[in-house]
């Protein structure tokens, strides 16, 4: 006589595991359920409270001629740059929609991306560590090499002729928060 470690009634099968969780997740996924729900407030998205700072003048733009300037913080992991890119691109603003803001650091590992703007192509790179590469016309995507995060994009806005830094997508390197105050 053999026995049966797994007893049928006991575990689920495949099919009955993809369908529950399949269910579960839309079930978390929609807005509504939550609706009613005592304590349904605290699990509602939260928006990171970035500083809105003045980085620069939209006139005061050239096309492929990078502008510096520091956000979140003054802090060398910090130093970002705002690209006229003379082409519409993700994120970007004015009448065009071509100007942009990223972090100058490579988030492989750090490397300096300053100085590497090819405008033929509308791309930063090649890092000098290892090549990684990244399009600016799409939200900083990783086009080359081993970096596996897009840059850092500032979020910008515009007020007239004044561009703020209002956000930062992704993490900046070296920061577990870019929110976090830094040490020294």
């Amino acid at each position: 006589m053999t026995t049966n470690a797994c007893d049928p009634k006991a575990t689920l099968t495949r099919r009955q595991f993809l369908f529950l969780s399949g269910a579960a997740l839309v079930t978390l996924a929609t807005p509504k359920f939550l609706q009613g729900v005592p304590g349904a407030e605290a699990l509602s998205l939260q928006q990171a409270g970035y500083p809105r700072t003045k980085v620069g003048q939209l006139s005061a733009l050239k096309a492929g001629q990078p502008v510096a300037f520091q956000y979140p913080f003054d802090h060398p992991n910090c130093a970002n740059f705002i690209y006229k890119l003379g082409v519409p691109a993700a994120g970007g603003i004015g009448p065009a929609q071509d100007v942009v803001a990223f972090n100058s650091l490579c988030p492989h590992q750090g490397g300096p991306l300053s100085g590497r703007l090819n405008t033929e192509h509308q791309v930063l790179g090649p890092c000098p560590l290892h090549l990684s590469t990244f399009d600016l016309t799409r939200h900083g995507m990783v086009i080359s090499g081993h970096a596996t995060e897009g840059l850092p994009q500032i979020v910008l806005e515009l007020s007239g002729d004044d561009i703020y830094a209002t956000g930062v997508m992704g993490l900046v390197y070296g920061f577990h928060n870019n929110l976090a105050e830094p040490n020294g």
